[in-house]
């Protein structure tokens, strides 16, 4: 079947080259170990072509566009329409044309070695890879596996879906047209950045979602917010609408979305953004006992349940579907291998040395994700929401500031509109959780990520003293909210 057949050992072998997989391989080349990456598609993975950075390249010109209309002195420049082929051109920059060879570079400057094509385990610390050549490679790992194959798009089995040739997020940040309807179905973060984009390059957004609000994982006026100015710029949103089947006739033309009930809603062009699955069908899971197609469950330093040489980072393991964070958990990951792979350090590995924030636990994922969702406002939040924190038994109150208060938001821009709100710990007195939401706010995320990881009491908050006059005094005046016993139990 195969013309040649090659045997290597590496000390480390990883599945997927994105950026999860990159920052394994970075990591354990640092420590000294030998590694070989397998890639199938693009190296650089989803967020370099099809998510993250195509995404904030469709984005940016909305939000600068917005942000301009209220300055004083450019509100009148800032009307007209975007040019929509100078921003579909850059967001072909930004991904380099689908092309990979800076990224193929890069991994090759850090002395791994990269395999092209399908790569599958093959029986304990093997992974069989057949290449695009008809050759077929067996590589053999001394210490680990690393599956950072990441996840794909998930469309529902509706009558009609497949033939209709629906958007998901792939095609919805790589589309080559501005579509002049669209339907967005799903009102999660995907759908509402998407439509945030296109509705600024010109296209009138249909919104189709199953629940009451818009970001139902965050703080509820977050998602009330994003709605509002969504709306307010021509979008018509429609909660409580289940699809039940799609036409499309030919598979070309508009596309009719026909909802439960008898409804239907037409578009040039349907997204569907309603969730993920783990990309681990077709990698040979049933080969080391585990189901195809599963999530991969693991422990804190990314070792999957049961084995001492499989790890699961990134998306694949369900824990955080962020690229930053698949990045943090790469870096925990690697070190852990690295450790582990050094008889001298192996014990510390396993012992968790450092206790729950120590270098081989990715504690993060559970305590201080951070997310920030690129719509005009943005929306940023990290840690536990206040349902969350009740809901985990703690006893927690929240304080909630309407951002226009903050004298650098009324500088930021004219009619500034946001809201903040700080989660705490009522028995310890530190900061559980943070929400954002307003033009600019992303910044201001890190500093609550810094607050929530490091768990530094509201007592030391106060001495850290924001700069006038910036967004950041809304830290300021949430602690001024705390004092004086604001916002609900």
């Amino acid at each position: 079947m195969y013309e040649h057949t090659h045997e290597r050992t590496y000390d480390v072998v990883v599945l997927g080259a994105g950026p999860v997989g990159e920052n394994v391989v970075d990591r354990v080349r640092a420590a000294g170990l030998s590694a070989a990456v397998v890639e199938s598609e693009l190296v650089g993975g989803e967020c370099s072509y099809w998510a993250c950075m195509p995404s904030k390249a469709l984005l940016r010109p909305a939000i600068v566009r917005s942000e301009a209309r209220r300055v004083a002195g450019l509100r009148s420049h800032a009307y007209g329409p975007l040019d929509a082929h100078e921003v579909l051109a850059h967001r072909d920059k930004v991904v380099g044309n689908w092309q990979d060879d800076g990224q193929v570079s890069w991994v090759r400057s850090t002395g791994a070695d990269l395999y092209r094509g399908q790569g599958r385990l093959h029986g304990p610390r093997r992974v069989a890879v057949e290449g695009a050549e008809g050759d077929r490679h067996v590589l053999t790992a001394r210490h680990a596996v690393a599956v950072c194959t990441g996840s794909r798009a998930v469309l529902p089995d509706l009558p009609g879906l497949t033939g209709a040739r629906p958007w998901t997020s792939r095609e919805a940040t790589s589309s080559e047209r501005v579509p002049e309807r669209l339907v967005v179905v799903g009102g999660g973060v995907v759908g509402v950045e998407m439509a945030t984009a296109w509705q600024a390059l010109g296209s009138r957004v249909t919104f189709l979602v199953r629940g009451g609000g818009l970001l139902p994982r965050m703080e509820p006026f977050a998602g009330e917010l994003v709605a509002a100015a969504l709306a307010e710029r021509g979008a018509d949103i429609r909660y409580g609408a289940s699809v039940a089947a799609v036409v499309r006739d030919g598979g070309t033309g508009p596309v009719t979305v026909v909802l439960e009930g008898g409804d239907h809603v037409e578009g040039d062009e349907v997204l569907f953004a309603t969730g993920r699955r783990p990309r681990t069908e077709d990698i040979g899971l049933e080969t080391v006992g585990l189901e195809p197609g599963s999530w991969l469950s693991v422990d804190d330093s990314l070792r999957v349940d049961g084995y001492d040489w499989l790890y699961g980072v990134g998306d694949v393991n369900h824990r955080a579907l962020l690229t930053h964070q698949g990045k943090y958990q790469a870096r925990i990951a690697g070190a852990a291998i690295a450790a582990r792979a050094t008889a001298d350090k192996a014990d510390k590995a396993d012992e968790a040395d450092g206790g729950a924030w120590g270098p081989h636990r990715a504690t993060a994922d559970h305590a201080a994700v951070p997310q920030v969702v690129f719509t005009d406002p943005e929306a940023a939040a990290v840690g536990l929401s206040l349902a969350a924190a009740q809901a985990a038994g703690y006893r927690a109150r929240a304080v909630d500031l309407d951002l226009t208060g903050v004298a650098g938001a009324g500088l930021y821009a004219q009619g500034y509109k946001g809201h903040a709100r700080m989660v705490v710990d009522l028995d310890r007195e530190v900061v559980l959780g943070v929400t954002f939401v307003g033009p600019g706010v992303g910044e201001l995320l890190h500093s609550a990520t810094v607050a929530v990881t490091a768990e530094v009491p509201i007592a030391r908050l106060w001495h850290a003293v924001p700069s006038y006059p910036t967004l950041s005094e809304a830290w300021l005046r949430l602690l001024e909210a705390y004092r004086d016993g604001g916002g609900p139990a």
